[in-house]
């Protein structure tokens, strides 16, 4: 893809500049809440791919847990009164709904891994600084989706006890950074997701932290399938939103030093 393209060209170009990379791997398994094995219709019948589900099709039955994830995943009448719960939070903090995404970034496949270019340029910044390429990890649990790297979309079960929590440690750490520069994909998903979780804490800590993060528009894309899908329109308003909060949308292609805020 082109935006690979761009952030491999950008990280060679400034070697020198960038301390640190930190590559967020999207991990999951077979048996996980936004994938098609999980839920049958009243047929035995899987959800299509980009299927999204909404609370009103689950209480009215429509779509139903597949009593075999029992077999892994425990109790299935709590498996059925969690999947209620968990797209009722959903619609309540305003996140997407839940969507059946084809099975993607499988822990163990090749698709886990990433595009060939940009871990060997990932690999040369690592050597070239002497800085360790900090992997974070993401998305292997069964019961929520993990867009963002710093947090799961839903953290609670029905009875409010955890299943999941924010990834604090890393979110302190981006903030200690004099920068904090952000690609990858996607953008209508979990690099705005990441994107949001970071300002909530920013404006929770002090807003004028978002002066420090640079958002690469170009080296990032939306869900787009033609036809089925299209978040350009929500990845746009997402990234608006962003820049309004004082964070900076910047291009690959220009210098560093030319970038508002940068002193160097």
């Amino acid at each position: 893809m082109e935006d690979n393209r761009r952030l491999c060209a950008f990280i060679y170009r400034n070697l020198g500049t960038i301390t640190e990379i930190v590559p967020t791997m999207d991990t999951h398994t077979a048996m996980q809440i936004f994938h098609a094995a999980f839920w049958l219709n009243e047929h035995g019948e899987s959800p299509a791919p980009l299927t999204m589900i909404s609370l009103a099709e689950v209480v009215q039955g429509v779509w139903k847990v597949n009593p075999a994830m029992a077999y892994s995943l425990g109790n299935y009448v709590a498996l059925q009164n969690f999947a209620r719960h968990y797209i009722q939070r959903l619609s309540q903090e305003g996140k997407y709904p839940l969507t059946i995404w084809p099975y993607h970034s499988m822990l163990g496949g090749i698709g886990h891994a990433l595009v060939a270019a940009v871990e060997e340029a990932c690999f040369f910044h690592n050597l070239a600084r002497h800085s360790q390429t900090n992997f974070e990890i993401k998305g292997g649990n069964p019961l929520t989706e993990n867009y963002s790297v710093l947090r799961p979309e839903v953290l609670d079960d029905p009875e409010g006890r955890p299943i999941a929590q924010k990834n604090t440690w890393f979110i302190q750490k981006l903030l200690d950074f004099d920068a904090v520069i952000i690609a990858g994909q996607a953008k209508s998903h979990c690099v705005a997701w990441t994107i949001d979780d970071l300002l909530t804490e920013i404006q929770a800590q002090n807003p004028d932290l978002a002066k420090k993060i640079y958002l690469l528009e170009d080296c990032s894309s939306p869900v787009v399938v033609p036809g089925i899908v299209d978040f350009t329109d929500q990845a746009n308003k997402a990234f608006l939103r962003f820049q309004q909060a004082g964070m900076h949308l910047v291009r690959s292609t220009d210098a560093i030093s030319t970038w508002p805020g940068i002193n160097f």
